[in-house]
């Protein structure tokens, strides 16, 4: 899929932003895979695996398919082998266990009870990508995505002062990079994004030391 680059910014006074998505590949639906209404999470494990190759963490191994996804599941031994060729939706635990068995990655699950709770959390977010940069999975109610970055107004606790740059997993159309930022696709969105009244689980992916920039 097409590559699109992404710098850090920082807003003048106490607004803050972290953009730490630098390059990757968009994992949308663009290979053929017939995944609509159950594979976004999937779609957002696949960009952070397209990052972690772009850093050169995973060698030459490509991006996993689907049906790679399905199997390291299984062959860790956290779904049965009928969930190979299924439908069945992944969450953000399951995310971090392909990347702990595929590629030795450890990640940080937070939990939020609703999306707007997200704003207390602001803080560790961007911790994570000014240290980190990983793309981070997030999953709840129905939906899955992708953050790459975040926008705070420092101490605040209000949920209208934080925004998420969202990458949309359910973006599905041919290799097109202007189509995914002209459609909104990739772009800064606001907490409401989020639903009010169910709960999320986050994948934030941890670099090893060695990787990390001094």
């Amino acid at each position: 899929a097409g590559g699109v680059g992404l710098c850090c910014v920082r807003l003048g006074g106490p607004e803050l932003c972290a953009a730490g998505w630098h390059r990757a590949e968009l994992s949308v639906r663009q290979d053929g895979d017939s995944d609509h209404g159950w594979g976004c999470a999937y779609r957002s494990l696949q960009t952070v695996c397209s990052w972690l190759r772009l850093q050169q963490v995973s060698g030459s191994r490509p991006v996993p398919s689907l049906l790679d996804i399905q199997r390291s599941l299984v062959r860790i031994g956290d779904k049965p082998p009928e969930f190979v060729g299924s439908r069945q939706w992944i969450g953000a635990v399951e995310v971090s266990i392909v990347l702990q068995e595929m590629y030795g990655i450890e990640s940080r699950i937070m939990h939020v009870s609703s999306g707007p709770e997200l704003v207390q959390h602001a803080s560790q977010l961007l911790q994570h990508f000014a240290q980190q940069g990983s793309p981070v999975m997030i999953g709840g109610g129905v939906l899955a995505y992708t953050i790459l970055g975040v926008e705070w107004l420092e101490g605040s606790t209000n949920s209208a002062d934080m925004r998420l740059l969202i990458l949309d997993p359910h973006f599905a159309a041919a290799d097109d990079l202007a189509a995914v930022k002209s459609g909104r696709w990739c772009h800064w969105q606001p907490l409401s994004l989020l639903s009010q009244t169910a709960f999320y689980n986050l994948c934030l992916p941890t670099l090893p030391p060695s990787l990390l920039s001094p």
